[in-house]
């Protein structure tokens, strides 16, 4: 089953920074409002925080969540996103 990124809403950026630290990235570094995080096998994951209340669109949730830290359906339940 595909994820449909549009009926996400409301998914802010410190949620997917908790997510992230869940699943074992850390910070590797940050540019201006561009967090850069790395996990041990390899993947790398950037993420726009302006303010932890930003919300992205659907687009940029499929670029960070499935396209760079490769997140599944299943990911994506058992860090509590979907």
């Amino acid at each position: 089953m595909t994820i449909n990124y549009a009926l996400m809403p409301g998914l802010t950026a410190r949620r997917i920074v908790a997510a992230l630290h869940d699943d074992g990235f850390i910070l590797l570094r940050q540019r201006g409002s561009h967090r850069h995080y790395k996990h041990p096998d390899g993947r790398r994951v950037t993420v726009s925080f302006h303010h932890s209340s930003d919300t992205f669109a659907p687009g940029t949730l499929r670029s960070m969540l499935d396209a760079q830290a490769r997140w599944t359906e299943a990911d994506l339940r058992r860090l509590g996103l979907l």
